[in-house]
């Protein structure tokens, strides 16, 4: 069955923000931004731009009721720049006119002075002058120090790894409605509703409860929206507020580009020793994050590359220290990973280079190191569910990595100017908000009288498939089609005090919270069957496929009847649950816990053909076995890894992101930032589902799939990395990440 918002997209009939029809007399909002990085404004002239036709009015910091702030995780961001800007594309002014276009040619006859001041982009630079977002954070186990006269083997290296521009189909847009009593309706493209009913209300100085956000669908986010969104809807509810008119804005898909932040570039220092056995003894790594202006979500970024430091490796001694540096760029946030992506990459960097030196595949020493059952994370919490090894060895004996990695060496020795480069992935991601109080979410369940379900949770739908797979784990509890259950719009006034819909666990959080609602209405049910069908135990009743069973016989009460006689009697119909995921806990006094439910885990073998006149390059395949649990969905769960599988490829081998020295965006429209297309993606891609493998902590025992399938684009880097090592042993091609078609050629030759 295809679930109804794929029926939808196809026919063209899903709305997103800028299909809703607005109310007659709707006012059309604009920012004017800074067009410096760095500087201090010196005089804001909106003399010629309010006399325009057209314009209602423009306001800048001083027309705010409220607090001038939008920082989440720091106070550290204003709503409209005040004395001094520190991007381009920081927001300075907001133009309301009758029209689109009547606001945005106002924003061209707004005058801005500014003094400008030193400008910088590099987080190296940034840590140099002391410029960061928040004290440098180290975690470490073991003792490092001590470690290295026990390795054999010890290998340093310098990693960088790019940013990469999340490209939703949608942008960035909300419409904000008055209601009565100086209520305000949000209508938002964001993964947070809570996070913009808060910082609306905190900017308006109105209680939250004035302020409904509504939300349908996302066409797209990958992180971009969980953040980000609330700015550009707290805008039309400033607007509304000052206007009591309808405001609607939607970015154009250039302002959006270099208004808005993207992944965080990284660039990295690593030392790792081994010993004679290949055992990784001692691992550390120093991460420069380039956060950007303000802090948004980089400290939590950065604290999730520090739990993924170490990959699916168990390494005793290991100290990883990381750096949130503050430039003149605008603020970087969530991408899909979350900061995990860049701490992979450089240990998997780090363990290909000493491979290289002691001439043996890194996969031997990738193999010797998986972390098993009984072994912990060098964060303290026990890998009790480590699937490191099974999903390698499932792979092997699949694929048969020996075999691939021979008919990769004979391809080589008969062909001169093209190569083949092998390489294997193995990930483990961990499945949880790391700040503990993230991980809660609810769910409203309403029985209708004939019989449908309508159900409410927090989670938004984002081309991830949540909806449906929330649909089938309400629907395998109460044993009925999913034909029945109709999944609501994500609303503040239902579902209150809400996460964002990110880290993975949309459908972790909100399916076990409409599975415990849907199971209440459920105990009811049968409670009442039982004294209508006179049967003493209610304990002997089931009800499957629509069906009242009594010690697995079918009675004659249908799922219809059952509710419409349960309603006339009186019985509740309704279940309003919160789920809290149990048994996780971290100190950051120590940087030790359990800040994950579970870890998912796979592996992926990856074949790229270097074109070594050209640099081009084509990947073969990638295969790959998978850690699902037990899939609630295989298709959206096949889907999911094949869509993560090809963006990790575009972040690690296309798309490259340019910034001048004066932090003025380069790669602004998309003939100058290249994203995969079909060409780009590998010929043949192949999932096996990881078997014999449960997790308690999800809906119906399934995995988090989100994120993890991510990673594995990193393994086209290598290939592609030793198929230039296969032509030219002695490259001096870097580390560098993305390892586009220039890079390679330059290495081939280098």
């Amino acid at each position: 069955m295809i679930n109804s918002d794929v029926k939808n997209h196809i026919q063209g009939k899903s709305l997103f923000i800028d299909d809703i029809i607005i109310p007659e007399g709707t006012l059309y909002a604009s920012v004017c931004v800074s067009q410096k990085a760095h500087a201090k404004i010196t005089k804001i002239d909106l003399a010629e731009a309010i006399k325009l036709d057209g314009v209602i009015n423009i306001f800048t910091s001083a027309d705010i009721p409220g607090e001038n702030q939008v920082g989440g995780i720091i106070q550290d961001e204003t709503l409209l720049a005040k004395d001094e800007i520190h991007f381009i594309g920081e927001p300075i002014a907001l133009v309301i006119a009758e029209s689109d276009s009547i606001a945005k040619n106002a924003i061209g006859k707004i005058l801005i002075e500014y003094d400008e001041q030193e400008v910088i982009v590099d987080p190296r630079e940034a840590f140099e002058n002391n410029s960061l977002i928040m004290p440098p954070k180290t975690f470490e186990s073991g003792n490092v120090n001590d470690a290295w006269k026990e390795c054999i083997t010890i290998v340093e290296g310098k990693v960088e790894s790019g940013g990469q521009e999340h490209l939703y189909l949608e942008t960035q847009g909300a419409v904000t409605i008055p209601q009565e009593g100086g209520n305000l309706k949000i209508i938002s493209s964001t993964q947070s509703p809570t996070a913009v009913q808060r910082t609306a209300a905190r900017i308006l100085n109105l209680p939250m409860n004035k302020i409904e956000v509504d939300v349908l669908r996302l066409g797209g986010a990958f992180g971009g929206k969980e953040d980000q969104a609330t700015h550009w809807a707290v805008f039309t509810a400033l607007g509304a507020y000052l206007t009591g008119k309808p405001v609607k804005l939607i970015l154009s898909r250039s302002d959006d580009l270099y208004m808005t932040g993207k992944r965080h570039p990284y660039s990295s220092d690593y030392k790792i020793g081994l010993n004679k056995d290949l055992k990784i003894i001692a691992y550390e790594a120093t991460y420069y994050q380039n956060a950007g202006a303000v802090a948004d979500l980089s400290p939590a970024i950065l604290e999730r590359t520090l739990f993924h430091a170490t990959n699916a490796y168990f390494i005793p001694n290991v100290k990883a220290t990381a750096i949130s540096c503050k430039t003149n760029l605008p603020p970087n946030t969530a991408f899909r990973g979350f900061g995990g992506p860049q701490g992979k990459f450089v240990i998997e960097s780090a363990i290909n280079k000493a491979a290289n030196i002691l001439d043996i595949n890194a996969a031997e020493i990738q193999k010797k190191n998986l972390i098993d059952a009984g072994n912990s994370f060098y964060y303290g919490q026990k890998a009790n569910d480590a699937k490191a090894i099974p999903s390698w060895n499932k792979a092997d004996e699949i694929y048969e990595i020996k075999k691939l990695q021979e008919e990769v060496n004979l391809f080589n020795y008969e062909n001169k100017f093209y190569k083949k480069g092998f390489s294997v992935m193995p990930i483990c991601f961990g499945i949880s908000f790391t700040n503990t109080f993230l991980n809660q979410a609810s769910a409203l369940v309403h029985i209708y009288s004939d019989g449908s379900v309508g159900v409410s949770t927090a989670a938004i739908e984002m081309g991830q498939g949540v909806n449906e797979k929330i649909k089938i784990a309400v629907a395998n509890t109460f044993s009925i089609n999913t034909d029945r259950i109709k999944i609501e719009s994500t609303n503040t006034t239902r579902i209150a005090n809400s996460s964002a819909t990110a880290a993975s666990s949309g459908a972790d959080l909100n399916g076990n919270a409409a599975i415990k609602a849907s199971k209440n209405i459920l105990n009811r049910l049968l409670k009442f069957a039982s004294k209508h069908l006179e049967i003493n135990d209610e304990t002997k009743l089931k009800l499957i496929d629509g069906i009242v069973l009594v010690n697995d016989r079918k009675t004659e009460l249908i799922w219809k009847d059952l509710i419409y006689l349960a309603y006339t009697n009186r019985i509740n119909l309704s279940s309003h649950e919160f789920y809290a995921t149990p048994e996780i806990y971290f100190d950051k006094t120590t940087n030790k816990g359990n800040p994950f439910a579970y870890h998912v885990y796979g592996t992926a073998l990856t074949c790229a053909t270097v074109d070594c006149i050209r640099g081009t390059y084509e990947i073969d395949y990638v295969k790959i076995v998978h850690d699902f649990g037990k899939s609630i969905d295989q298709k959206i769960d096949i889907g999911q890894t094949e869509g993560g599988l090809v963006q990790g490829i575009g972040w690690l081998t296309l798309e490259e992101l340019k910034y001048s020295d004066e932090g003025k965006l380069l790669s602004n429209s998309l003939s100058t930032y290249k994203i995969p297309d079909i060409y780009s993606a590998p010929k043949n891609i192949e999932i096996e589902f990881l078997s014999d493998s449960e997790n308690r902590f999800g809906p119906l025992k399934s995995k988090a799939i989100g994120e993890p399938p991510l990673m594995y684009g990193i393994g086209t880097f290598f290939a592609i990395f030793n198929a230039v090592k296969s032509f030219n042993p002695e490259t001096k091609i870097e580390y560098s990440a993305p390892i586009t078609p220039e890079k390679v050629l330059m290495g081939l030759y280098s």
